[in-house]
């Protein structure tokens, strides 16, 4: 049995994949992963299924909603009805030996980070390349707006944009500048305000002999930092500029940047 939830929450079981057709069940689901064995309180189900305006018998829907968790969970690959366990303050969620994407999604950029500090990097970028995929789009689709499932789903998309930057780093470190580059072109457009892809975009373009691009690319980014947030540049992509203008030979070194 296997819970998959960086994106569309669904279980898989015996080559079988089931999801929920009930939103309020599908959140108090994905609310009690999040928990990773630790006690959901009553209260804090409701604030994520209402948020600050419940119903009047808001604690008797979610006895509803957890008794039908529970028959779907028995469909999907628990028979026993032990994965949901009640206890005084609320519910807890036991996966016992079942898998599920955030643990193997950890693991496999724990393991990149360790091998990229050891200097192994197409080992790292391999484990990057594994964890991407992971996170098959936004938590429920991007309908995650309670307290504990909002944080969720901004930690998963932070999560993946570090990860996206890891790999790049990792193809950077073994040479492979140029397939990187319409990547990052991409991300400097989608996320404006984040400094390090347009760092990542002007090493590239410097190690591809296109002097002039990184150059622009960073006064791009000055520009738009400018106006979105009245700063200039980091003190790092103010010295990469820098070392760009004058050639500085450290750039060639294949871990500069």
């Amino acid at each position: 049995m296997r819970y998959d939830l960086l994106g569309p929450l669904r279980i898989r079981h015996a080559e079988q994949s089931f999801s929920l057709s009930a939103p309020k069940v599908e959140t108090t689901l994905a609310t009690l992963l999040i928990g990773d064995g630790r006690v959901i309180t009553k209260e804090q189900l409701i604030t994520e299924l209402w948020g600050d305006r419940p119903p009047r018998r808001a604690s008797a829907a979610l006895h509803v909603y957890i008794s039908q968790l529970r028959k779907f969970l028995a469909g999907a690959g628990d028979p026993h009805g032990q994965a949901i366990v009640t206890r005084p303050a609320g519910y807890e969620l036991r996966r016992g030996d079942a898998l599920w994407d955030v643990g193997e999604f950890k693991e496999a950029v724990r393991l990149g980070r360790e091998l990229r500090a050891a200097g192994r990097h197409e080992e790292a970028l391999a484990s990057f390349e594994h964890a991407l995929p992971m996170i098959r789009g936004p938590v429920l689709d991007g309908t995650a707006e309670g307290p504990v499932l909002g944080s969720f789903a901004t930690w998963a998309e932070e999560e993946r944009l570090e990860c996206l930057e890891l790999s790049v780093e990792a193809r950077t470190a073994l040479g492979r500048h140029r397939e990187v580059i319409g990547l990052l072109s991409t991300l400097t457009a989608q996320y404006p305000l984040r400094e390090s892809f347009y760092r990542q975009l002007m090493l590239v373009l410097y190690r591809s002999e296109r002097q002039a691009e990184a150059l622009q690319v960073y006064r791009c980014a000055q520009r738009v930092l400018r106006a979105e947030l009245g700063l200039e540049p980091h003190r790092s992509l103010q010295r990469l500029h820098q070392a760009i203008l004058t050639s500085d030979r450290l750039l060639d070194l294949p871990m500069a940047g």
